[in-house]
């Protein structure tokens, strides 16, 4: 992206988050447009249960809706984290409500492969899957907003409310548990 059509799509945003913040439904239904694949998928990946995710989504969204008018963006690094901090908190709420273990759904919904592969991808993803709801829920967390959604130290830190070191130190200790888990998987696949 050119950072002409970046400064475009950053100036859209904050025009819809502004109408949005006057009480415009009609902003604030492209904003969840933007954005409610992001905040399933955050919620999916804490979570591991399709249903889970979109039921978190839709809190989500009620919440943001209903704070918009206190949210700053001066003061935050961006609306995406504070979306992806409502979803990650409403998320951990639920699990903890819901003790027993989830149900696991290694793929989001539309993610299709080729039939004779399939069996083989599910198994690996599900090992995956289950590998990082294994993780504390400090790093896992923390990993999922990086590797699956892509947001910078500094979105995670805002998202997290914690600083930079601590989500540098997290996702260190992440990556290295799921290295040392996942290894043996990995070596039987290029058997």
């Amino acid at each position: 992206m050119s950072a002409k059509s970046n400064h475009n799509v950053i100036a859209e945003e904050q025009h819809l988050l502004s109408e949005a913040q006057k009480g415009d439904k009609t902003a604030f239904g492209l904003i969840v447009e933007t954005y409610h694949r992001l905040v399933v998928s955050v919620a999916f990946r804490i979570c591991g249960d399709v249903q889970i995710a979109e039921d978190v989504a839709q809190d989500t969204f009620m919440k943001a809706w209903q704070q918009l008018p206190n949210f700053q963006p001066e003061r935050s690094t961006s609306f995406r984290a504070w979306l992806c901090r409502i979803a990650h908190n409403r998320s951990i709420d639920l699990l903890r409500q819901n003790r027993p273990e989830t149900e696991l759904d290694p793929r989001l919904p539309a993610q299709i492969t080729r039939p004779d592969r399939q069996v083989e991808r599910d198994e690996t993803a599900t090992e995956v899957q289950a590998a990082i709801l294994r993780l504390p829920e400090t790093s896992r967390t923390a990993l999922i907003l990086r590797e699956y959604e892509g947001l910078s130290y500094a979105e995670i830190a805002d998202t997290l409310e914690i600083p930079i070191g601590t989500v540098m130190s997290r996702l260190y200790n992440a990556r290295k548990r799921l290295t040392k888990e996942l290894t043996p998987l990995l070596l039987d696949l290029e058997r």
